[in-house]
């Protein structure tokens, strides 16, 4: 992540959810396990972008290399 917080992009649970194709319960398992970051706001969660498009890479990644 970027160190200057205002560089960094934050996005909800539900923006996470449309990106990644899952429900918002599956984010919200992802970000209490620990396995994608997030800050708390108040009674909400922000995600960064670069942990979401980190995520979906790496997931990529993975699954490339399972099928071949």
């Amino acid at each position: 992540m970027a160190s200057d917080l205002s560089e960094v992009r934050f996005l909800t649970v539900a923006e996470v959810a449309d990106m990644m194709r899952v429900s918002k319960m599956t984010v919200y398992r992802l970000v209490h396990s620990g396995e994608l970051p997030a800050i708390r706001f108040g009674r909400s969660f922000r995600v960064p972008e670069s942990a979401v498009e980190a995520a979906i890479g790496g997931n990529v990644a993975d699954s490339d290399s399972a099928v071949g």
